[in-house]
């Protein structure tokens, strides 16, 4: 029976996180990106090569990229949008000339994923992302000050905003404010409220029908090429799935999806099938949707959530949540056979425990947390295996 390829995010060098400590856990399969390299740049073979060259002298093997981020000309089809086209397609190229098949990449304007939380604090003392959508509009209205925020949301959520800002200490505002704009994990780069309002700016003209053209036709010109070389672009879902700051989200449900893979139907145009992200919107069938793009999910990030109301979830235990987590790995081990192939699968996020306190580590993304996740997964993975044989 087909087993899943058990794989680690790392971030580089500047990562807390050492390739030593992950292969020690018996992983062979990594996933990261050149995070130095400008957004926008083309991914030399040399740049590529050197960067396997580190993850195999840890014993290990560089089998999926996350991310080949997305220039945001690209995303607001304006400035060298074009040029930034070129140069993807180009890396992508490279990407396959290097023997990688498999590229994540997501399309949510100026921010990644965002939380309010980065240490929610669950019962056993271990540390959570969290977030609320009450504390968002909170940052947005009163801290951010975005110009034009407080139309978007109701009387009812405004007040409830304003309440909740009333109770939070000095500190407690600021922490808020950092979390929201933390840079990802392995980068020191933070955005400021300046870069975001005037990113905002040039997002002013665009909504949802904009944006998805824009990733249309995005598409329309690198999927192709994706395929011509075999390699496999896979969409990662909107974390959060939903608009945060005004900005436009494309990625978010069942139909977002079905309407890229239908305007551009090849194999090569993807999806990262991610629990979390997908699991975070209530509409969202998650066996649905495999079901439904079985042929275009070419990586797995697994991790579950629990939606505590309809302004609050949080990352939870992978195996206890609000994803029915146990008829998910069904279906996807089902999945593989008949696809005849191992899909790469990470356990994605996981809780900070006190054992790395000390350590810069980031709630989700601390070791021992997605350890415990991978260790869960691939007990899970085998012992549905065993039942299935």
């Amino acid at each position: 029976m087909k087993k899943m390829q058990q794989t680690m995010r790392w971030y580089g060098p500047n990562d807390t996180v050492k390739l030593k400590d992950i292969r020690q856990a018996g992983v062979t399969e990594i996933v990261t990106a050149l995070h130095h390299v400008p957004v926008g740049d083309i991914w030399t073979v040399e740049a590529i090569k050197d960067h396997q060259n580190l993850v195999k002298e840890a014993g290990m093997e560089w089998t999926v990229i996350e991310s080949l981020p997305v220039h945001e000309d690209i995303k607001r089809k304006a400035g060298d949008y074009k040029t930034f086209i070129e140069n993807y397609k180009i890396s992508l190229k490279n990407i396959a000339t290097c023997g990688i098949k498999v590229v994540t990449y997501n399309f949510m304007p100026i921010l990644d994923w965002v939380r309010t939380h980065h240490a929610f604090e669950n019962t056993d003392g271990t540390k959570a992302l969290l977030f609320n959508k009450i504390a968002f509009i909170y940052f947005e209205v009163f801290l951010l000050k975005r110009p034009g925020a407080e139309s978007q949301f109701t009387e009812e959520e405004l007040q409830s905003a304003e309440e909740y800002g009333a109770g939070l200490t000095p500190d407690e505002k600021q922490i808020l404010f950092d979390n929201v704009l933390l840079g990802l994990p392995g980068s020191k780069i933070n955005f400021t409220p300046e870069d975001i309002l005037t990113l905002l700016e040039k997002y002013k003209d665009i909504n949802d029908e904009k944006l998805r053209t824009h990733l249309i036709e995005f598409l329309s010109e690198v999927a192709p090429v994706a395929q011509e070389c075999g390699v496999n672009l896979a969409i990662h879902p909107d974390d959060p799935p939903f608009s945060v700051l005004g900005l436009p989200r494309v990625v978010c449900t069942e139909q977002d999806l079905k309407q890229i893979f239908d305007a551009v139907p090849i194999q090569a145009n993807g999806l990262c099938y991610c629990t979390g992200s997908l699991g975070a919107h209530p509409d969202n069938n998650l066996l649905d949707i495999i079901d439904a793009f079985e042929d275009r999910i070419h990586f797995l990030h697994l991790r579950n959530v629990i939606r505590e109301n309809e302004n609050i979830f949080r990352e939870s235990e992978h195996l206890y949540g609000s994803n029915p987590v146990e008829a998910i790995m069904e279906k996807l081990l089902l999945l593989m056979q008949k696809r005849d192939i191992s899909l790469p699968m990470r356990p994605d996020h996981g809780f900070l425990h006190d054992m790395e306190a000390g350590i810069k580590q980031y709630a989700g993304y601390s070791l021992i947390g997605r350890l415990k996740g991978l260790a869960e997964m691939r007990g899970l993975e085998l012992g549905l295996a065993y039942k299935l044989k």
